[in-house]
């Protein structure tokens, strides 16, 4: 079914539905000398021991070669630290330091609260369906079979 009113097409509600709430984590980011990927990884640290570059990539959805520079300023900032594997010198893991687990007890019960305020915007059970919702359509992309050249959308600049 196409959809007649741009304003309310999936891709402009999820741009419109950011702007309304990533300035209130922006500013929590910013309280903190963060900027918003580097929150992310450190957020992905805080929840696990230590995470491998790779993987690291994909949880915080920061493309590797952007990835190396976030992890760097980090690095600088006595946040993280790297490791390199044991057993494979070209896989590298990324641990929070002392002083990044220590922003954590700061920074987590604010964004508490801005998540707090974001669910009372909404019933609990339309936040859970909204949840479920978004994994859903999230998943697609990743369940799609791979799109041969000739199928994938261009800007009129084909290579072959």
């Amino acid at each position: 079914m196409p959809i007649h009113d741009f304003s309310r097409s999936l891709p402009m509600m999820l741009y419109r539905t950011l702007d309304a709430v990533m300035p209130r984590f922006r500013r929590i980011f910013n309280e903190f000398g963060l900027t918003e990927q580097q929150w992310r990884v450190l957020r992905v640290l805080w929840d696990s021991n230590e995470v491998g570059l790779r993987e690291l990539a994909e949880l915080t959805l920061i493309p590797a070669p952007s990835l190396v520079g976030v992890v760097d300023r980090l690095q600088k900032n006595d946040l993280i630290t790297r490791r390199r594997s044991d057993t494979d010198r070209r896989v590298v893991y990324v641990i929070a330091t002392d002083a990044g687990l220590e922003l954590q007890q700061k920074v987590m019960p604010r964004v508490g609260e801005a998540y707090s305020a974001l669910m009372q915007s909404v019933e609990p059970r339309e936040w859970i369906r909204l949840i479920e919702a978004l994994e859903k359509i999230s998943e697609l992309e990743r369940d799609a079979p791979d799109d041969s050249p000739d199928d994938s959308p261009d800007d009129g600049q084909r290579t072959r």
